[in-house]
């Protein structure tokens, strides 16, 4: 588990209710039914406009990474290649053939089946390198969903101060009304800001180096593949690979 995300939410909205509770205010004060759900309502739109459905879709589904991010073992996998390697040099390319059969990871998987049946060295990175773009495209894409929040979402509490506003013009004659439409106006402004600035930035961020870590990962495999295509000593396809982990 990521402690440091699990932590950081819950200092920031801490500081922001502690704040308020030292200044005298009420917990109470900070919850507006009707701002939440005009900025939250209305971020989840201009958002859902923005994006197609798989992204969206994507984008919900990788959220778990903010709190449990994936592991890539590179010194693993870099021993896992060298070992590969090997064997291509005692046994030739066709005794990869049981080890590609026995691959979990479909992105090795298909290299190694790239390799057992023959291609050249530049189709394979091609090949590879065109899943890899797509990968990129996916993970980043996901990401951006929870940036486009953080940009939708102040300008939403905007919105919804605004309305909070018009009520209390609407209202001026009767004193009694007055104060849930200013409520409205100010928490609506509250919410869109802090939304932003405590959530969605910050997890769009953290997806982003979610995805450039998976990327790097995959690169790695992409070169150790070429590397043993290429005939490379396997002592030296390991310490080229190191080079991602130093």
């Amino acid at each position: 588990m990521d402690i440091l995300s699990v932590l950081g939410v819950f200092l920031g909205f801490i500081a922001i209710i502690g704040g308020n509770f030292l200044e005298g205010g009420q917990i109470a004060s900070l919850i507006n039914i009707p701002a939440l759900i005009i900025v939250f309502g209305g971020t989840l739109g201009a958002t859902f406009l923005h994006f197609p459905t798989r992204t969206v879709l994507h984008s919900i589904k990788i959220l778990w990474l903010i709190v449990n991010p994936r592991k890539h073992l590179l010194e693993k996998q870099i021993k896992k290649v060298a070992k590969w390697s090997a064997l291509a040099r005692k046994e030739g390319l066709l005794g990869l053939e049981a080890i590609a059969d026995r691959e979990t990871d479909p992105f090795a998987k298909k290299g190694l089946q790239l390799l057992v049946d023959g291609n050249e060295p530049e189709v394979i990175r091609d090949c590879l390198e065109v899943e890899l773009n797509t990968i990129e495209h996916n993970e980043v894409q996901a990401a951006k969903v929870y940036e486009a929040m953080g940009g939708y979402s102040p300008t939403i509490g905007i919105i919804g101060a605004v309305v909070g506003l018009i009520q209390v013009m609407q209202n001026l004659a009767n004193p009694e009304l007055l104060g849930s439409g200013i409520a409205t106006a100010f928490v609506a402004t509250i919410y869109g800001v802090g939304f932003a600035n405590l959530l969605f930035l910050p997890i769009a961020n953290k997806l982003k180096l979610q995805a450039y870590a998976l990327l790097q990962a995959k690169e790695l495999m992409l070169e150790g593949i070429t590397a043993i295509a290429e005939g490379e000593n396997p002592r030296n396809i390991e310490l080229k690979l190191s080079g991602y982990i130093a």
